[in-house]
């Protein structure tokens, strides 16, 4: 399940290190040279030249590139030191050229597509469940953009001259539901796809290795891990970087400093995080399963701390009994959180969409953090009893199930 035992390239060192080692010294490798143990926080907005001409031609070269040279920084909106860091030490542990911050993971996609659109590629072709409000964007056509909704099966013949993209995230927000990404690269030809990892993290997948152009987080989620920081993040080709730092440029989508920090720290006890919250998640899995008060449990194949299941009581009751769990939308951080997808994160995305994609009524999504595994078992426990003996007004679903 874990892959934190498997070795990356690395650039600096003359043997692949695993990815544990990447996570703690990715983006760090010249601190000892500067006489420094932890990462420095630069806040600066602007930086001070003597040589205007100097920076005339670095703007020119970043317009016609997407690329500053290795000079000193010009704006915080053009590029920024610290920042720079997250970006190479999530680009190490994705197992790609580069990576390109943004202030969150909806900017991060924004910036894709308009990438692909600015190409005069406004064809989408995506599968369903994505994040909800990775779903309303598409569906919308906020940014100018078209979308084919397929199942996996679907996406080679929906592909159209204009398809810039093809969107999936596997394992799948809320329903957990996987894809073989490597199948579904091959589907795409030459058009990209992009694969949405914030669940999984590169501690359980890489999807790049599997033939994904382009990998998406809101790293917000796992990658920060303390539900304390805004951000997102695309780990790519270097060419596709340059383009996507042009369009954060334009745009504004720039990650603050203080989160690039925090967001570097966070990676740093990630494949802990990840292995700690993953085992304590496979035991609730278990016990879920197992229990005549739950219709149906879905867990993916590769592991990992989110699990989302159905309750046969009311799923409203299970959230307003829970006192240890915190009923609360994202995910990902050190503590439990539950939700509602049908009520709030996937609100947006049209009903019947939403429940022929697999978002029922009942289900119930939760982010397992690092307690102790009887105490939340206990506090589920108590809501999925408070749950039973309270008034039905949820659909039952038709079978128990485990998947």
């Amino acid at each position: 399940m874990e892959m934190d035992t498997d070795h990356t390239a690395d650039l600096t060192s003359p043997t692949p290190r695993a990815l544990a080692t990447e996570a703690v010294h990715a983006g760090r490798e010249d601190l000892a040279g500067l006489g420094l143990h932890a990462p420095p926080l630069d806040l600066s907005t602007t930086y001070p030249s003597y040589d205007s001409r100097a920076e005339a031609a670095r703007i020119d070269a970043f317009a016609a590139e997407g690329a500053l040279d290795d000079g000193p920084p010009v704006y915080a909106r053009l590029g920024n030191p610290t920042v720079g860091r997250f970006e190479t030490a999530l680009a190490r542990l994705e197992g790609t050229e580069s990576a390109v911050a943004f202030a969150s993971g909806m900017a991060a996609l924004s910036a894709v597509l308009l990438v692909r659109a600015s190409m005069g590629l406004r064809h989408v072709v995506a599968v369903r469940p994505l994040y909800g409000c990775s779903d309303h964007l598409l569906d919308a056509g906020l940014l100018g953009t078209e979308v084919t909704w397929v199942d996996p099966a679907g996406v080679a013949d929906a592909i159209r001259p204009d398809t810039g993209l093809v969107v999936v995230e596997s394992p799948a927000n809320p329903t957990l539901a996987e894809v073989d990404l490597r199948a579904l690269a091959h589907s795409c030809g030459s058009v990209p796809l992009l694969a949405d990892n914030t669940f999984a993290t590169p501690v359980l997948q890489r999807p790049a290795e599997s033939g994904a152009g382009l990998v998406l987080h809101s790293a917000t989620k796992y990658l920060g891990g303390h539900g304390d920081v805004l951000g997102g993040v695309v780990a790519c080709t270097e060419e596709f970087a340059r383009r996507l730092r042009q369009v954060r440029f334009a745009t504004g989508g720039v990650l603050h400093p203080l989160a690039g920090y925090l967001l570097l720290r966070g990676l740093a006890t990630l494949p802990v995080r990840m292995r700690a919250a993953s085992a304590t998640a496979a035991r609730l899995v278990r016990r879920l399963t197992d229990d005549p008060r739950v219709g149906a449990v879905h867990y993916p194949r590769i592991g990992g701390a989110m699990v989302a299941f159905e309750p046969l009581g009311d799923p409203h009751e299970v959230i307003a009994a829970v006192r240890l769990i915190t009923p609360a939308v994202s995910l990902g951080s050190v503590d439990t959180l539950i939700q509602h997808p049908a009520s709030i994160s996937h609100r947006i995305v049209d009903a019947d969409d939403r429940r022929s994609s697999g978002v029922g009524d009942r289900l119930l999504r939760m982010s397992v953090g690092l307690e102790d595994a009887d105490d939340l078992w206990d506090d589920l426990d108590r809501a999925l009893s408070a749950a039973e003996s309270a008034p039905d007004q949820a659909p039952r679903p038709r079978s128990r199930a485990a998947g």
